[in-house]
Formats: structure tokens, C-alpha cells, sequence
């Protein structure tokens, strides 16, 4: 008896132990699930209201120490603004212990005209040096050395000095780029006041500049260059165009000296159309005075427009924000034809408006429209596998590849009707039409002049005239682009008309492509864009002479 109760007693042991076994995990881990989901719920407040722009990163991108505590820290809280770096538990006192930039000087009595330097202490750019003794700062391995987030400079501890914290802020390399805070304040009060000669005040704001960046285009480098942006300028300069609309952005060029802001557009040239729109609505506000210039750098998969402007055919964060700053300074100022293309279609007794789009780049109907199309479809459909430049250009060079073999486009010259400046054009033997404004077409091929061995007319972005070519097929497309063949080039006018008589085709303006049955597509000029032209970002070496003459 007394053995099977020891056993008895045995296995309730077991039992226990091994009910503890499998429910300690259990509970330790839902403990620190919901410690783990406090914990983001309270840093999710402390960034919803913070003036600081805190943003979470796994691994900081050089050995970075927290401005709190001290301790290395792999990864943490940054500000994008001011660039505070802190670990998780000391985020709460660091908000509360350091301000972010200020992008408007608050509670100062008259219009001041300039402010301090305002300096964080520790991680230091790399490679920067001291404004004092000229050498390396950032060089121990611990929290050290200072930058003041305005104008970049970044002094020792040791070379610290109480005239340094005091000393007005230069505002650095880019000052002339930088809204200053006060600049901000002074207008803000001249309004108040209702007096509108901003002369006074105009000289602290020279050649300012704003950055519209799409952080949805091409390959999801928005994000990146927002924060970079904001450490460089007065975040008040820099937009997330995926939070506010270019027409609202734009506004700020009203609190600016007329004929001085150049505005940075970092995305494809679909972005650069939608801010060009924004700047038309402007010039229908009667707000000319402050129409801005526009540069671009290229984030989506074409870029065919910031090719011919001298900016490249696509970034990947190659060049450092320093020098894309330079650039935009350097720029010089240029036009860009822009032109109205009307599409009305046949039938329905003319009830039906007429779809009218603004052209920047090219209109095409045929092959190329065909491949813009099957990928916007497919675009709409997955849009997370479209998130990389090179797979962008892989499934393009798939439905090119497809249409060689299938040629869904054939015979469009007997479909077709071709008129230059009200002149009928006889058509050869085509698959496709290209109407050009611009020298780059299908992402970096120079379409006017082909192999560039037959004498043609010069094709300029401002003279108000569209080249028109044609071509065979996807093969032929491909057999230019690599510089094999020639297009048929078929005029250049000021005003295109194509009928559509019958069937239906694929139709694309700048990149945006649909299919259209039976129409009538009018081309005609519409307005000028101030653009900005950067000379040292051709794609090929001749290209230079083009488009400078």
C-alpha cells in the first residue's frame, strides 16, 4: 500500500513539474509580449507627440552612442531633423531634454535677423573637423565632440568654448539653399502687419529651396533623402509628397522673394509632371511672381525627362545629399515645352467630353504603349513585387520580348491617319508612332537620332516643335535602343493630329497607357515650365552639345 502511494505521489510530481515546465515558458513569454507592446504603444505616443521626427532603426550605419546615457547602441530612436541618437528606455527624457530644430522662431520680440549656433553633442558625421583646430572630430569611442544642426560645423569638447554656444550661426555651406527660422518669423509678422514689400528681410533668404520627394516611386528611396534633407535644411523646406499634394507644398514660395525658389523633385517623371501641374495652377492664381524653378532627381524607372535635363537616368544613393545640393545651386535656368493632347473619340453623337492629358515627354501609340500597359496592369495588381528599378526593366523587356513573337500591333499604318501642321503624312509599313517633346525616350535611348549616322534635323525640349518617328515593331524599338537601327522618322511640327479609324489600340502619355478605340488625338502646345539643366549627368558624351546650343 505504502508503495503505490509513493508512486502515487511520484507521478503527481511529475505531473506538476511537468505542468510548470510546459506553462513557465508560456507565461514568460506572453509577459514579455505584453511588456513588448506596452512598451511600443508608450514610444508610439512619445512619437506622435513629439516635435522631434523620431524614427526606429535596427543598426545605425556608423558606431553611434545614446545622447542620453552615453552607452553604445547598435540600434534605437533617431530624429531625422536634428539627428539625436537614444537608446529605447532613454527616449522619454531625451525628448524632454533637447529640442529639435525650430523651423519658426517663436516669443521673440521684434524681427530678429539672426540666431545661435545650436549644438547636439556626439555622433559626429565621420571624416568632419573641428571649426577651432582644424582636425578630426568623432575619433573616440564614446560620446563626444559636437555639431550644430543648422550649419553642419562640429567643434571638440575640449575646443568648446561659451563664445561658441553663443556665437551666430552662419548657417554653413548651403545657407543661401536654407530658410532661416527667423526669415520665417520676420514674414509672418510683415503679414500680420498687412505690408507686403518682403525687401527688408530678403536678404537672409537668397536662392531658397524646396524638396517635393515621392517616397512611393521607384525604388524607395523617398524615405531615405527625406531625412537627409531635413538635417541639411530647415525641415520646414522638405515635403513628403505621399502625405500632402505639390499644389498645397507650393504655397510656401508665396512667403518667399519672388523668381528665387528652385524646387528639388526627388521621383520619377510621373512626379514631376503632377508638381509641373501644381505650378500651372499657380500660374492661373496669379501667382506668376513666385513661379519656382524645377530640378530633378530621378527615383523612378524611366526618367527619361531628368536624362534630357542633364540629371541622370536613375539614383541610388551613389552621389551624397552634399552634392545634389551643389548641383541645384550650380544649375542654370532652361524652358520646357509643355503640350495639351486631346483624345476624342468617334461616335456617341460628341456627347462624351474629350479626355485631354498635358504631355511633358512623349505620346505613343503601338508596341511601347502595349508594354506600358501589360505592366501597369500588373503594376495595379501586385504593386509590392514593382518596389526595384531592375525588376521594373526586367518585366518591361518580358512583354517587349512577347510582342516580338505575337506583333499585336501590326498593320496600324492602314489603321491610322497622320497629319503634321495639317499636312497628311503617307505612311509606310508600321506597328508603332512616337510623338517626342524630349531628346530620351524608353528609359535612356536617344529615339530621333538613332545610330546617328544620317544627317537629321535638331530636336530641342523649347523650340515648340514634336519630332515624329515611327517604328516596326518591339524588335525594331530594341534594335534602336542599342543603337542598330534608325526610327522612321516621319517630320517635325507644331501641331499633331492622328484618327484612330478603327479597332482598338494602346495608347500611353508620358508613361501612362491605356487602350482607345476609334478617336481623333490632337496635339497642340500649351504653356512653358522653368526647369533647372545639370551639365555634368549625360548619359552619352554628345549629348552635351544638344542640348546647350
Amino acid at each position: 500500500g505504502s508503495g503505490d502511494a509513493s508512486r502515487a505521489v511520484a507521478d503527481w510530481r511529475l505531473a506538476v513539474w511537468t505542468l510548470c515546465s510546459v506553462l513557465l515558458p508560456v507565461l514568460i513569454t506572453a509577459w514579455c509580449s505584453f511588456q513588448r507592446s506596452r512598451r511600443q504603444l508608450l514610444i508610439r505616443d512619445i512619437f506622435r507627440k513629439s516635435k522631434h521626427d523620431w524614427h526606429y532603426t535596427d543598426l545605425f550605419g556608423q558606431p553611434s552612442y545614446c545622447c542620453v546615457c552615453a552607452q553604445h547602441i547598435l540600434g534605437g530612436t533617431f530624429c531625422s531633423c536634428c539627428g539625436l541618437r537614444v537608446c529605447e528606455r532613454c527616449l522619454k527624457k531625451a525628448d524632454q531634454r533637447f529640442p529639435c530644430k525650430e523651423i519658426v522662431l517663436r516669443g521673440t520680440a521684434g524681427a530678429p535677423s539672426s540666431m545661435p549656433h545650436h549644438w547636439i553633442r556626439g555622433n559626429v558625421p565621420l571624416c568632419s573637423c573641428c571649426m577651432v583646430c582644424k582636425q578630426q572630430c568623432g575619433t573616440q569611442p564614446k560620446l563626444c565632440d559636437y555639431r550644430c544642426v543648422w550649419c553642419q560645423y562640429t567643434v571638440h569638447d575640449e575646443c568648446m568654448v561659451d563664445c561658441l554656444r553663443t556665437e551666430d550661426c552662419t548657417f554653413g555651406e548651403f545657407r543661401d539653399l536654407i530658410i532661416p527660422p527667423y526669415y520665417l518669423s520676420a514674414i509672418n509678422q510683415m503679414r500680420k502687419e498687412k505690408r507686403t514689400s518682403f525687401e527688408k528681410v530678403v536678404p537672409y533668404c537668397r536662392m531658397p529651396v524646396m524638396v517635393l520627394a515621392n517616397t512611393r516611386s521607384g525604388n524607395n528611396m523617398g524615405e531615405t533623402l527625406l531625412g537627409e534633407f531635413k538635417m541639411l535644411l530647415n525641415p520646414i523646406q522638405v515635403f513628403d509628397l505621399s502625405k500632402i499634394a505639390p499644389a498645397k507644398a507650393l504655397q510656401l514660395c508665396t512667403w518667399l522673394p519672388c523668381n528665387a525658389v528652385r524646387v528639388l523633385v526627388c521621383g520619377g517623371d510621373g512626379t514631376v509632371g503632377w508638381v509641373l501641374d501644381a505650378i500651372d495652377e499657380m500660374k492661373i492664381k496669379g501667382q506668376e511672381q513666385y513661379i519656382p524653378q524645377v530640378a530633378v532627381l530621378p527615383l523612378g524607372t524611366g526618367n527619361d525627362l531628368a536624362n534630357t535635363l542633364g540629371w541622370g537616368a536613375g539614383y541610388a544613393g551613389e552621389v551624397p545629399v552634399e552634392q545634389i545640393l551643389r548641383n541645384v545651386m550650380e544649375a542654370d535656368g532652361i524652358t520646357l515645352d509643355r503640350w495639351k493632347v486631346q483624345v476624342t473619340n468617334k461616335g456617341y453623337y460628341n456627347l462624351r467630353k474629350p479626355k485631354v492629358f498635358t504631355m511633358n515627354n512623349y505620346f505613343s501609340i503601338g508596341p511601347d504603349a502595349l508594354m506600358a500597359l501589360n505592366f501597369h496592369t500588373h503594376r495595379e495588381k501586385t504593386p509590392s513585387l514593382f518596389s526595384s528599378r531592375i525588376i521594373n526593366k526586367a518585366v518591361y523587356f518580358f512583354y517587349g520580348t512577347k510582342d516580338c513573337l505575337v506583333q499585336e500591333c501590326k498593320d496600324l499604318n492602314k489603321k491610322v491617319e497622320l497629319e503634321l501642321d495639317g499636312e497628311r503624312i503617307e505612311l509606310p509599313s508600321l506597328e508603332g508612332i512616337i510623338v517626342l517633346n524630349i531628346g530620351y525616350w524608353g528609359g535612356g535611348c536617344r529615339l530621333w537620332e538613332g545610330m546617328g549616322d544620317e544627317p537629321y534635323p535638331l530636336a530641342r525640349h523649347d523650340d515648340g516643335l514634336l519630332e515624329v518617328v515611327g517604328v516596326h515593331g518591339s524588335f525594331h524599338c530594341a534594335q534602336i535602343q542599342v543603337k542598330l537601327a534608325n526610327p522612321v522618322r516621319l517630320g517635325q511640327a507644331h501641331t499633331v493630329r492622328l484618327i484612330l479609324k478603327s479597332s482598338k489600340m494602346p495608347m500611353q502619355v508620358d508613361g501612362e497607357p491605356w487602350a482607345q478605340g476609334p478617336c481623333t488625338v490632337t496635339i497642340t502646345h500649351k504653356t512653358h515650365a522653368l526647369m533647372l539643366y545639370h551639365s555634368g549627368e549625360q548619359t552619352d558624351d554628345d549629348d552635351a552639345s544638344s542640348l546647350s546650343e
